[in-house]
């Protein structure tokens, strides 16, 4: 099994909303998840898209249930679920900052040795976090 490709929140939304936001190092990263199928998020990420739909902070003119299928779809996503193991170490001390989601999503990395795509500079800094951007 090869190994998965963790999209972080705002790279889902740039890739679905904005592509030319993402890095070519990013962009590279998605075209190989898309043809290997191993992109994958956290389930965090949907309630931070939905929120975001919500919130009127991100595009209105669809549904966020909609949004976050076609997400899917496009990308043959794997969501990966916030296990005992996750929410334990999303709680370790080298994280920097206190955002629970980014802590979950890079806690979601680390537990599966899987890469990261994300631009979030406090968590291009995480020493145990394999980043692509």
């Amino acid at each position: 099994m090869q190994t998965q490709i963790i999209c972080d929140t705002h790279i889902l939304i740039f890739w679905q909303d904005d592509p030319m936001r993402l890095s070519i190092a990013a962009q590279d990263a998605i075209e190989k998840g898309l043809n290997d199928r191993t992109l994958a998020c956290s389930d965090i990420s949907f309630w931070e898209i939905s929120m975001l739909i919500q919130s009127g902070r991100l595009r209105n003119d669809i549904a966020s249930v909609q949004y976050m299928a076609d997400l899917c779809l496009a990308l043959s996503l794997t969501v990966l679920p916030i296990t005992p193991e996750i929410a334990y170490l999303s709680q370790e001390d080298f994280f920097l900052h206190k955002d629970p989601a980014d802590r979950l999503i890079a806690a979601t990395a680390i537990h599966h040795n899987a890469p990261l795509i994300t631009a979030n500079k406090k968590l291009r800094d995480l020493k145990p976090l394999n980043v692509i951007w």
